[in-house]
């Protein structure tokens, strides 16, 4: 069966959001351009870490004097998007593997996204494995400016879920919550 590449080049929205209430929210990766869209399935600890990677590749950008890139430091307003996902949101497929890179050609980040592999002979899960020819993949290419409001993006989308309890540090829920007595108590 050929690969399906879900392939979005300069799209007109890359955006981290989710489906759902705080504590029962489904994370998505969305990419967009005209009519066409794709979102993959992420979990809430992949879209915090594309985030901070993506920032860490940002600031290497600005660093090196070579690439001729200016990286902005903040998010330029036109390139803010508070917005909603997209509807209807049907997911793709659920990300096992992110990939970040820089193609210096085009002067874009990469953003790759696999899916979850499916499991091994003995029912134990390949995580962190790529599959040599995966069924899918979706492919995103974005310049830099629209990389940094994905950061910002990402991070408030994590940020928005349930509150800490100040005590024990675990997701306070709307209903309440009661601290697990320390260990030694």
């Amino acid at each position: 069966m050929p690969q399906v590449v879900h392939e979005f080049d300069w799209p007109d929205r890359v955006v981290v959001g989710t489906v759902g209430s705080p504590g029962a929210r489904t994370f998505y990766l969305q990419a967009r351009t005209g009519a066409r869209s794709a979102s993959v399935v992420l979990e809430k600890e992949q879209a915090a870490l594309l985030a901070e990677k993506l920032d860490e590749l940002l600031g290497e950008i600005t660093a090196d004097p070579g690439t001729g890139i200016t990286v902005p430091a903040q998010t330029p307003a036109e390139l803010l998007d508070d917005e909603p996902l997209d509807q209807p949101v049907e997911e793709e497929f659920r990300t096992g593997t992110l990939r970040l890179g820089w193609d210096p050609r085009t002067a874009q980040v990469v953003i790759e996204a696999y899916p979850l592999p499916e499991p091994r002979d003995d029912g134990e899960l390949a995580f962190g494995e790529i599959d040599d020819e995966p069924d899918e993949v979706l492919l995103v290419r974005i310049p830099v400016g629209t990389a940094r409001a994905f950061v910002q993006r990402t991070r408030q989308v994590v940020r928005a879920g349930r509150p800490a309890c100040p005590f024990c540090g675990r997701p306070v829920d709307a209903d309440g919550h009661v601290c697990a007595l320390p260990d030694d108590v």
